[in-house]
């Protein structure tokens, strides 16, 4: 994809604090339409990267882009960006319907009051709060306060959506009940959305393309499919996947025919089979076994190093069996934890 085509692009850039390099020589292209999230650890340049876009911090080195306008030296209020921060940040003492408006009634808009109630009803609607409009923002649950924060962002209908960690702060169900909720307005407006995370579900359950960051560097960008299924480094491999990618020295495994330069294997929990110990892969003793309902995690310990599989829960297996592993579809790594193509 050429850089015209995208609706937003940082362009080789940089950006220090201090002596921190927080982001470093950057280049994302996010489509017009898409829901990329960046995926990474805590300080690995997220939320920087956010800020760069919704014009919160300037770069020292390269551009940003928002349609074919460079943004660069524009001020945030000059951008057509919408940001939703992982803190609720509503006013406490107005109604849903005016927490919901007040983007709409800011100076700059000036919008017309019949227009703004067409545009709050929309996306309460979305959000399913329109019972909630004339509540106070002091008498909603968590999960109610997020989608108020969601939809504050959503009347304005701007370039792009910024979001840094909203669902961080709820329990699992509502975070589940979000991601959906959230993938389904995007995809009904069309919207395009940016959406920072150290969570994997929610980037796998949402993105349309994940972009890795490292250190301020995109380590991979792809479909959630591709991250997956084509890491090309430990640390990619090492971002997706629950229980995570199992990880062994190639010494571990004698009899699986690995590229000569490969000192790491890798497995993801699924493409490990436990075989009759004559003619496997490799031999282990099962450490632990985790009952999941419709499956079981087995634990198994090969020499010094632990491995999860997934088996049924009538395989018959018990801890201290011997058992052998073969690898199905195995990634291979050189010693830089770079995987290697086969």
């Amino acid at each position: 994809m050429g850089l015209f085509m995208a609706d937003v692009v940082l362009a080789n850039v940089t950006k220090h604090f201090g002596d921190t390099v927080a982001v470093s020589d950057l280049t994302i292209e996010i489509a017009d339409g898409s829901f990329m999230v960046l995926l990474g650890p805590t300080g690995a340049g997220k939320t920087t990267t956010l800020r760069l876009v919704a014009g919160l911090e300037v770069p020292d080195h390269g551009r940003v882009a928002i349609g074919d306008r460079d943004v660069t030296a524009a001020p945030p209020a000059a951008r057509d960006v919408a940001f939703v921060f992982q803190q609720y940040s509503l006013y406490p003492h107005l109604s849903v319907y005016d927490n919901l408006a007040f983007p709409l009634r800011s100076p700059t808009r000036r919008t017309p009051e019949d227009e703004i109630r067409r545009k709050v009803t929309e996306t309460a609607a979305l959000l399913h709060i329109e019972s909630k409009l004339g509540n106070r923002a002091t008498n909603l649950s968590g999960g109610e306060m997020q989608r108020v924060a969601l939809g504050r962002a959503l009347v304005r209908r701007p370039a792009i959506y910024l979001m840094d960690e909203p669902l961080s702060s709820l329990d699992a169900k509502l975070r589940a009940d979000l991601r959906l909720e959230l993938k389904r307005i995007q995809m009904e407006l069309g919207a395009t959305l940016l959406y920072v995370t150290h969570d994997q579900i929610e980037a796998m359950t949402m993105a349309t393309t994940i972009g890795v960051i490292q250190s301020g560097r995109i380590a991979q960008i792809g479909t959630p499919r591709q991250i997956y299924e084509t890491p090309n480094s430990l640390y990619v491999a090492a971002r997706l996947g629950q229980p995570s990618i199992n990880l062994l020295p190639r010494r571990l495994l004698p009899g699986i025919a690995a590229p000569s330069e490969a000192t790491t294997i890798g497995a993801r929990t699924e493409h490990l089979r436990i075989a009759k110990a004559r003619g496997a892969e490799a031999h282990g003793r099962v450490t632990w076994i985790e009952h999941l309902g419709d499956q079981n995690h087995l634990h198994i310990k090969i020499d010094q190093h632990e491995v999860v599989t997934l088996v049924d829960p009538d395989a018959g297996l018990a801890v201290g069996d011997e058992v052998g592993i073969v690898l199905v579809r195995p990634l291979y790594f050189d010693q830089n934890g770079i995987r290697i193509a086969t």
